[in-house]
């Protein structure tokens, strides 16, 4: 649950984690209840260590952070149902200009994903037994979207042959079209 603030004050200094919990904070028990469901352990974590880190909130930051929630779940809704252009038409029109293209690139930057960004959720040793027969360069390509101790991991699995090579196509790639990554 991501979202970027704007404003002035130490509210504009959050960070998306800060605001999520003064988020559910302002929401209350039983309504983040229901939105805790909706996240993995990894976030209701650090989330909740947010919530016990913020002893005080004051009413104006809930303000701030509730008013940039909803207006960035409106654009998205808007986006969805119509488009980028309606979504910043009827932005612009309801908030002006510069705020609408500030909420504009704000999503449109969230709501990119990178190739592979389902692997890095995988367990490596689930990810090893669909790579393992693949192409050495095939395996460097996936390793890079990886992080670090995913591929450290993966790496390790692979027989030592087979590690030195895809190592080095590592090494040696340069970035790889995301419309190449499209038609694989």
């Amino acid at each position: 649950m991501a979202f970027d603030m704007y404003g002035d004050g130490d509210s504009a200094e959050l960070s998306n984690q800060e605001k999520a919990a003064i988020l559910f904070i302002a929401l209350g028990p039983e309504y983040s209840a229901k939105l805790f469901q909706h996240l993995d352990d990894e976030e209701i974590e650090k989330i909740t260590l947010e919530i016990a880190n913020h002893k005080q909130v004051s009413a104006e930051q809930k303000a701030q952070v509730v008013s940039e929630f909803y207006q960035m779940a409106m654009a998205r809704d808007y986006i969805s149902t119509g488009g980028l252009e309606y979504a910043q038409s009827v932005l612009e029109k309801a908030l002006g200009a510069d705020k609408a293209m500030d909420i504009i690139n704000r999503l449109t930057t969230s709501l990119q994903v990178r190739p592979f960004d389902f692997l890095r959720k995988t367990d490596p040793s689930q990810l090893m037994n669909f790579i393992q027969n693949e192409h050495p360069q095939t395996i460097a390509l996936i390793m890079a979207y990886l992080d670090p101790d995913q591929a450290a991991t993966v790496l390790g699995s692979l027989p030592p042959e087979q590690q030195a090579d895809v190592a080095k196509r590592i090494a040696q790639m340069d970035r790889t079209s995301p419309d190449i990554i499209r038609e694989g």
